[in-house]
């Protein structure tokens, strides 16, 4: 049987043989979390944004490109009883901080999930997100995703934004549960690849590290 046509685990995509299910946790979180999938992301190997929202109670995935303007999902990210955020960095981004004193609304965070390219692509393909108020994490934080390279500096993998994100609004939670399949992920990539293959094609010195 070719690695194409294995059993796979309908949760985390991955082989049978290496499901990470018994790793995710079920955290709840008082921050909604919305990941806005790009669908080329939906059966990559090494996606996080899927392991992300099954760890958390309080998640959605929505795998799309161009949002319809009379979608349930443009409602709810144009909905005013709700204080919603796109965690992307860039011009007029604010630090992402607890919510400020008077807002009473809950709080929804949306990420969108893909390389650089397609993220940008979402943003603007969809003007909804494009009026949403943008916050950003703070400068100088270091990815463990070690599998895909990208030239972007502070660049983290979707579900370590998340993890970032739900740790500096709640601070008093601990959301570092979330990674346990993320590591696993890696170092069971690694393995699969065997170490020279990976020092050839991720080790330091290589485009993007």
């Amino acid at each position: 049987m070719t690695s194409s046509n294995r059993p796979r685990c309908s949760v985390c995509l991955r082989p049978a043989s290496h499901c990470l299910c018994g790793l995710i946790p079920t955290l709840h979180s008082a921050v909604s979390v919305l990941v806005i999938q790009h669908p080329q992301e939906q059966k990559h190997a090494l996606n996080t944004g899927r392991l992300l929202v099954a760890g958390l109670a309080n998640a959605e995935l929505a795998v799309i490109e161009q949002i319809p303007t009379d979608s349930t999902l443009q409602m709810q990210l144009a909905d005013p009883g709700w204080r919603t955020e796109l965690l992307f960095p860039g011009a007029g981004a604010q630090p992402l901080s607890t919510a400020p004193e008077g807002d009473d609304r809950p709080r929804r965070l949306v990420l969108l999930d893909g390389t650089w390219r397609k993220a940008r692509k979402l943003l603007l393909l969809n003007p909804v997100l494009q009026q949403l108020p943008r916050v950003a994490l703070p400068a100088g934080l270091i990815s463990r995703y070690r599998l895909r390279r990208t030239s972007e500096a502070n660049a983290l993998s979707t579900i370590e934004a998340g993890v970032q994100a739900l740790q500096l609004t709640e601070p008093g939670s601990d959301y570092g549960a979330l990674l346990l399949p993320f590591e696993a992920l890696i170092e069971g990539q690694i393995e699969a690849m065997g170490a020279e293959c990976y020092a050839r094609n991720h080790g330091p010195g290589r485009p993007g590290q």
